[in-house]
């Protein structure tokens, strides 16, 4: 049996056109951290060029060696910058940081990811293969849409759901813009791509 976590964490279901509270388990993730436009940025490409080869390597080690298969996720990106009104008004992506990220099962671990690591390393092909590290990120409380459309269509969302349904909610961000990439934009058309918006809250 194939495990799929999509299915399994209800969390990575969401609805277009609504904000749904909800809350995220803690949960481990392959990581590279980076910074800049990541439509130009030689750092973001390299940064994908390394989570992948690493992402489906433990895949295939799991289930060679721990006879475990599971679906590869899909990207997720957490995003943040100084003024937020870079991502809902100006969308200046020069001055975005970044955190690119693969959700990975609970029984992998760190010694898992070394060994995997060495053999992706040894063919050349992963530049920053050494920058990622397997970490948890423990969100809990969150807010998150669905948003079908273009990634630069983001912005007037974004800015409902820090303008008008935070405040109305009594709700405050904690955490970093997460998003979720359900859609390939290599093979889908911009209109049709399917990316789940999150973000953290506490309540005042």
């Amino acid at each position: 049996m194939k495990t799929d976590l999509k299915k399994e964490i209800p969390a990575y279901s969401a609805r277009k056109g609504r904000f749904d509270v909800i809350s995220v388990p803690p949960l481990q993730y392959l990581m590279i951290d980076g910074a800049g436009d990541p439509n130009t940025s030689s750092a973001y490409g390299n940064a994908l060029a390394s989570l992948y080869p690493l992402a489906y390597g433990l895949k295939f080690f799991s289930k060679k060696e721990l006879d475990r298969d599971y679906a590869v996720m899909p990207l997720e990106g957490l995003w943040w910058a100084d003024d937020l009104s870079v991502f809902t008004a100006n969308r200046d992506k020069s001055q975005w940081s970044w955190t690119m990220m693969i959700l990975t099962p609970d029984w992998i671990t760190a010694a898992h990811v070394d060994t995997t690591r060495a053999t992706a390393a040894a063919k050349g092909t992963a530049p920053a293969i050494d920058r990622i590290r397997l970490e948890a990120l423990d969100e809990g409380l969150c807010v998150q849409t669905l948003h079908v459309g273009p990634y630069d269509d983001e912005g007037p969302v974004l800015a409902r759901l820090h303008d008008e349904f935070l405040p109305a909610q009594g709700l405050h961000p904690t955490g970093k813009h997460h998003e979720i990439y359900l859609g390939d934009p290599r093979r889908s058309a911009p209109e049709k791509l399917r990316t789940i918006l999150r973000q953290p809250v506490k309540r005042s």
